[in-house]
């Protein structure tokens, strides 16, 4: 049973996307209905092992991590160079960093994943992933859903949140041919490409241990 986060349309002054979302009013506006939806509104959830605060917690980081990307990628902006190695170390590669930094601070399990993917390391590993992104692609104004899994025989809650591709993206997930040449040498297996500003780019996935397994694997 999932619980799902729609939006009519997302601008910039969207509440679900702007990158300041958890500074002061913002994340009280948007952290507290998601939660009192989930809890009240899913007995499946509210039943479940999975600490609130870390679910609250999860959407908060989450459009932390979606605001550093969407601030680096505008750097692109008007560029007369195209981009290059250096240009990935500095506007895509510390998304990934701090996908993993999360992981480790908080015992989740976060990723980024695609269909149209650069890296095959983000391609979806499981039936869920593979679902969820067709849950995105068929409904263009879903952002964001949760729902009970089961990882490698470990029970929990997933959430799930879309990634959209945006102008400043096109530089390098444009047209086929237009792509820099170090992602052609780079990334042979490529499929990142031919995308529009405004295109379901992929998704993020965190997965959040129930409690009990939580106190476990964290237990000295």
């Amino acid at each position: 049973m999932s619980q799902a986060i729609n939006q009519k349309k997302v601008g910039e002054n969207s509440m679900i996307n702007h990158p300041m979302i958890f500074k002061g009013l913002g994340f009280m506006l948007i952290a507290i209905p998601i939660m009192f939806l989930l809890l009240i509104g899913n007995p499946t959830i509210a039943n479940a092992q999975t600490d609130p605060n870390q679910l609250t917690k999860a959407v908060q980081e989450i459009e932390a991590l979606d605001g550093m990307r969407t601030q680096l990628a505008s750097t692109l902006k008007n560029q007369p160079e195209a981009p290059d190695l250096d240009t990935f170390k500095q506007v895509c590669k510390p998304v990934g960093i701090r996908a993993k930094q999360l992981s480790q601070e908080n015992g989740w399990k976060v990723r980024q994943i695609a269909n149209k993917y650069r890296n095959p390391v983000h391609s979806p590993n499981s039936l869920q992933e593979t679902m969820a992104l067709a849950n995105f692609e068929q409904n263009p104004e879903l952002m964001g859903f949760w729902q009970r899994e089961m990882m490698k025989g470990e029970k929990g809650t997933a959430y799930y949140r879309r990634i959209n591709v945006e102008g400043s993206c096109l530089a390098c997930h444009g047209a086929k041919n237009s792509r820099p040449k170090f992602v052609q040498e780079k990334y042979p297996q490529d499929l990142a490409y031919d995308f529009k500003e405004g295109d379901l780019r992929g998704m993020y996935g965190v997965f959040i241990p129930d409690i009990q397994a939580a106190l476990t694997e964290f237990t000295p």
